[in-house]
């Protein structure tokens, strides 16, 4: 190992407890495409820690595979009761999945979550499922009225349905683990509605996390797949989350921004596209 290696790993391991102790949590950094093999690397990394405190994750991540949120979120709800996102920069699609399993959310006015619309492997890339039916559903209700094209009729005859049955099914697991989620963590306190203060029950949780999941998988209402949605979009009328200001603890915020810059700055140097950290997982 390089000197300046050790140098910089004992640094942000520094910086990484220093977070901890702040919000008195065992903090595990995820920056990372969504990927195969990365819920077993979290596994090694979470069962490193204590789990004496509630864990606090620090999410990097542009999206991916949905089925591996759901084994990412399996293992950390394992060890923990309690969980708290950090999202420094981005947490795209399946991330935005992984974000909203958790009790609180902390966000900067910059930092942003999109859509949930799934994201399958496809000839070794990551396509958004829902570009291939929504392409499928048009181009079937034009074969129905015989408006097609030869060339819409050529690209009808090559959309494999096996391969459309797959992006369905992907998008109902994303809007049933959203649901789900919000329902258990993300709602757990929610006890009285804002307005009117009348008792929230387990029904109105679920229907609310269902127009939730609704709304961030509809490309029609977000345009495009990597459109980043900030903080003020989040707490607005319409998507209604509850989202917390990492600005609010300005300690926290100064030390977040410090970790995450000299981290990304490691993992560019390095050519790390991916990146698990704990105090005792490096």
């Amino acid at each position: 190992m390089r000197p300046l290696d050790t140098c910089i790993k004992s640094e942000l391991n520094r910086q990484l407890i220093q977070i901890g102790k702040t919000i008195d949590a065992e903090v595990v950094t995820v920056v990372s495409p969504i990927l195969h093999g990365l819920e077993l690397k979290l596994r090694v990394a979470i069962e490193s820690l204590s789990h004496q405190k509630p864990v606090a994750v620090i999410l990097d991540t542009p999206g991916g595979i949905v089925e591996i949120v759901e084994r990412m979120v399996t293992t950390i709800r394992s060890f923990y009761d309690d969980m708290t996102v950090i999202v420094p920069d981005q947490a795209m699609s399946a991330g935005t999945i992984f974000a909203l399993s958790a009790d609180r959310i902390i966000m900067d006015h910059l930092s942003c979550l999109g859509p949930i619309d799934p994201q399958i492997e496809r000839d070794g890339k990551l396509v958004p499922a829902l570009s291939y039916l929504n392409q499928y559903e048009r181009l079937n209700e034009k074969a129905k009225q015989r408006a097609l094209t030869t060339a819409e009729y050529a690209l009808l005859n090559k959309l494999d349905l096996g391969e459309l049955y797959q992006f369905e099914q992907a998008r109902e697991l994303s809007i049933e683990l959203l649901i789900k989620w919000l329902t258990q963590y993300k709602f757990k306190n929610w006890e009285k509605t804002e307005r009117r203060q009348k008792n929230v029950t387990e029904k109105m949780k679920e229907d609310r996390a269902g127009k939730i999941a609704a709304l961030l998988n509809n490309p029609e209402r977000w345009h495009s797949h990597g459109r980043a949605i900030d903080r003020e979009t989040l707490r607005g009328d319409e998507v209604k989350l509850k989202i917390d200001n990492l600005e609010d603890n300005a300690k926290l915020y100064k030390q977040v921004r410090a970790y995450f810059g000299l981290l990304t700055d490691y993992m560019v140097r390095e050519n790390h596209p991916s990146f698990i950290h704990t105090k005792e997982y490096f």
